[in-house]
């Protein structure tokens, strides 16, 4: 079943212009409700395990339809550097690692504490052409955390594929409202906290199935066996086949409240919602005389003590890198964005409505 955009905003509850999904998205009740209920539950001492395994299980395979992947391609976890970690730890001694100045720690400083290999960094738009035989993975965000800047990531697949190199694609600012080649990179991390709409406590690793069994199961406990139930007491070693021997143990009560929202955003599809929030993004721009530009994420510079008085009037947004950084997403409306601008340039003219 599809619902329309305007019907999936009528399940969010927040009473903010809320410009601010890249650090944190908003839960829809549902999911907010099923979080909550597993926590009552917990605090009765009613918890069902097999209920919190299904939520897991749901969200694997929802966030699986969303990128394109079946889910025995994709294990779980809490963080991006965990998964960042294995990637690193793949990696013989001398190998050499290609990045992005200014990317998110969480992908970087795997890479950078692991001894033994050597890290590049360059410009983003400069990424592509610095591949060569020299490279043995390339480490990058599709979306840059600062200021929103979309990685060039049709030609940075083509230059690592004629070059013998992989790609790790962090996800975190992108899964959600950006299409992505999931199918034609090795691996793809994705916080699910954030475009996701889940809460923090939830993260994914896709990959192809041969860059997948390359990666170490340094962290494997229970959660990563064949049978999990089966699979809590002693040896011999017994893990699933698939990406699932990567898996860490869940915190439930977060997949419990994010299986609800990937499967809103399902029902959205990132094609509409990439469409949305694209057009609010460049609706802001054209209200400040920016040029327009292609991300949900928009970064200006602004005087010192904005992100508070907007704060002060209930639109919320975030500081990064020096600038304030506005993100657009499925929750954001185009009043949100007006009520914005109005406090960002001291007007109050009317604007025109999107078809």
């Amino acid at each position: 079943m599809s619902i329309s955009i305007e019907e999936a905003q009528r399940e969010f509850g927040a009473d903010v212009a809320f410009l601010n999904t890249a650090t944190y998205g908003l839960p829809p009740r549902a999911a907010h409700e099923a979080m909550l209920a597993a926590e009552r539950d917990r605090a009765a001492g009613l918890l069902d395990h097999a209920a919190m395994d299904e939520a897991v299980t749901r969200s694997r395979a929802s966030f699986g339809r969303l990128i394109g992947l079946p889910p025995e391609r994709i294990a779980v976890g809490g963080q991006v550097s965990y998964f960042a970690g294995l990637a690193a730890a793949s990696l013989p001694d001398g190998a050499t690692v290609l990045t992005a100045d200014g990317d998110f720690t969480s992908l970087l400083f795997p890479f950078l504490a692991r001894p033994g290999l050597t890290v590049r960094s360059v410009p983003l738009e400069r990424l592509a052409d610095a591949v060569d035989r020299d490279v043995d993975m390339v480490a990058v965000s599709a979306v840059q955390s600062a200021d929103g800047r979309i990685a060039p990531m049709e030609d940075l697949i083509a230059a690592a594929h004629a070059n013998g190199a992989r790609i790790l694609l962090d996800a975190t600012q992108a899964a959600g409202w950006l299409p992505l080649p999931a199918d034609r990179v090795d691996l793809l991390v994705c916080g699910g906290y954030k475009w996701l709409l889940g809460p923090r406590g939830t993260c994914f690793l896709a990959g192809t199935a041969e860059a997948l069994a390359q990666l170490p199961a340094i962290g494997a406990g229970w959660y990563a066996g064949g049978d999990i139930w089966d699979s809590i007491y002693g040896g011999p070693l017994r893990l699933a086949t698939d990406a699932r021997r990567l898996d860490l143990s869940p915190a439930w009560q977060s997949w419990a409240g994010h299986a609800p929202a990937l499967e809103l955003l399902e029902q959205v599809g990132v094609p509409a919602v990439h469409a949305h929030d694209v057009a609010l993004a460049r609706r802001f721009q054209a209200g400040l005389g920016l040029p327009e530009g292609d991300s949900a994420i928009v970064s200006i510079p602004v005087p010192e003590g904005t992100a508070g008085r907007l704060r002060d009037n209930n639109v919320l947004a975030s500081l990064r890198a020096g600038r304030l950084r506005c993100a657009f997403h499925l929750t954001t409306t185009d009043a949100d964005v007006d009520r914005a601008l109005d406090l960002l340039t001291g007007t109050s003219a009317a604007r025109p409505r999107r078809p």
